[in-house]
């Protein structure tokens, strides 16, 4: 998703999410490139951040019952409105019930998975808009320490963060469904299901862009009008089997990138 893009935000429900590593045959699951970017880069970094920070935390103040939890089932169309409104140019304003901390949960898996958070003023930014108060200083300082030139040039960007001449980066994630799992006024816990891209686009590139499957759990509270992160947590999967589509080109792959832009996600 381009975060800072102001126009052509599209409400959706089911986003395709899938990409495909080009120039190549298909990679499988549990290929020797997964161990060097298994998910998403950044999101990976945000839970040895979250673990940090909050060590020795736990769900159980959530203030819900067990009548109060939610039934299993797919994400649906709800028919409310996405939000109007952004901060420092992601999703904000959403209402206080669960299908607002869905929504919101799904808008912060996209802007913590996005190529911006590879700038450390944009990911300053970020991180203010979505964490909660108490925690920002906390994430800001482990991310500018996880931000390495080694962990750049792993994911195939100069040691200063830009990239090459002739490549495009692509660093994306797509929520898929979300689910909420516990619930209270002020509280929400929520599991978000993505599939994410990331790599270099270029015809030469060591690092091709990749897809990954997995699910975010964040832990949400309503503070100053609107959901902020507390906890941040994530596991691989479900992943689907490939398919037996053609891998793009390095052409086709940058050019989507470029002229492809992201959404406004609503429950």
């Amino acid at each position: 998703m381009s975060l800072g893009d102001d126009t052509g935000q599209t409400r959706t429900r089911l986003p395709e999410g899938g990409g495909d590593p080009y120039g190549g045959a298909r990679r499988g699951g549990r290929s020797s490139s997964r161990s060097l970017v298994t998910v998403v880069g950044v999101v990976v970094l945000l839970i040895a951040a979250i673990a940090f920070a909050n060590r020795g935390g736990d769900d159980s103040d959530t203030g819900e019952s067990a009548g109060d939890s939610p039934k299993s089932a797919a994400t649906a169309p709800s028919g409310q409105k996405p939000v109007d409104s952004k901060t420092t140019g992601i999703p904000s304003g959403f209402p206080q019930d669960r299908q607002g901390a869905e929504s919101a949960a799904a808008n912060y898996a996209v802007a913590l998975g996005s190529g911006e958070m590879f700038k450390k003023a944009r990911r300053d930014a970020i991180l203010q808009s979505i964490i909660v108060p108490a925690r920002v200083s906390d994430f800001e300082a482990t991310l500018d320490n996880a931000y390495t030139p080694q962990f750049n040039r792993n994911v195939g960007l100069n040691e200063d963060g830009t990239t090459p001449k002739g490549f495009t980066f692509v660093s994306r994630t797509s929520p898929i469904g979300t689910k909420v799992t516990k619930s209270s006024a002020d509280t929400a816990t929520v599991e978000v299901w993505c599939s994410g891209l990331l790599g270099l686009a270029g015809e030469s590139s060591t690092n091709p862009v990749t897809s990954s499957w997995f699910t975010i759990t964040m832990q949400l509270e309503w503070t100053n009008d609107d959901w902020k992160i507390v906890t941040h947590s994530q596991k691989d999967g479900p992943a689907p089997v490939p398919g037996d589509e053609r891998a793009s080109s390095a052409d086709e792959m940058a050019q989507a990138v470029q002229e492809y832009g992201g959404f406004t996600y609503a429950r």
